[in-house]
């Protein structure tokens, strides 16, 4: 699922605010098909990742009810203009992804 993420990364005084995008379908494994009557394997993210400079700023893990396409925001103290965000995440089935940026 490579370009999954859309990431921004912003420094106001001393807090630096991340805003991430996950395209992701997020299905709970309880929902049927509607053509076929089966129901849809769970797939979803369980663990959401996010470093600064390569040190953990954010581990979070997720289930089933987080909803199709998840925004993430949050925000820390420590950085400064021109470190590295980094933020990835894997799923149940094994896929991931991961995106960085700069703090502007």
């Amino acid at each position: 699922m490579a370009g999954s993420i859309k990431i921004r990364a912003s420094l106001s005084g001393d807090t630096t605010t991340v805003k991430a995008l996950i395209k992701h379908e997020m299905e709970t494994g309880l929902r049927k098909d509607k053509k076929t009557g089966e129901k849809i394997p769970a797939h979803f993210i369980q663990e959401v990742k996010c470093t600064l400079n390569g040190t953990s700023v954010l581990d979070a893990y997720w289930g089933g009810s987080v909803s199709k396409n998840p925004y993430l925001s949050f925000a820390f103290t420590g950085a400064k203009e021109g470190d590295k965000v980094a933020l990835s995440w894997t799923d149940n089935m094994g896929e991931s992804d991961s995106a960085e940026v700069v703090v502007k």
